[in-house]
């Protein structure tokens, strides 16, 4: 597993510090994550019943936040992966996009181009 630290990421064009002194080229990271079924089916059916407060769906919310943080990691970390595949030791211009595949699965993507820097001086 690579260090994001090790591994200088911006979502500026530059990274202060460091001089871009070769492009690599476009590079990204990608994770398809499933939703857990059960909670939602149970969820959406206690309103039928007069909850008032849904605690599967609190649940299921405090799920999703941890799994969005992991899926950003894993990500992150195949970011890295292919930026070192082509050669470059840093990313800049890097974006997430996030989209819904269908009720239960998620998918997340980061991008970003591959340089190759070094510290100035």
């Amino acid at each position: 597993m690579v260090s994001v630290n090790e591994f200088p990421i911006a979502t500026a064009n530059e990274i202060p510090g460091f001089k871009i002194i070769e492009t690599k080229g476009f590079v990204y990271g990608l994770t398809v994550r499933s939703r857990g079924v059960g909670g939602q089916v149970s969820a959406g059916l206690l309103p039928l019943v007069g909850s008032e407060e849904i605690k599967e769906y609190i649940s299921m919310m405090e799920d999703s936040r941890a799994m969005m943080e992991d899926s950003r990691d894993e990500t992150l970390e195949r970011l890295i992966e292919h930026a070192k595949q082509l050669g470059g030791n840093a990313i800049v211009a890097v974006r997430f996009d996030s989209n819904d595949i269908s009720n239960v699965m998620q998918e997340i993507l980061a991008y970003g181009t591959a340089v190759v820097v070094e510290k100035e001086e």
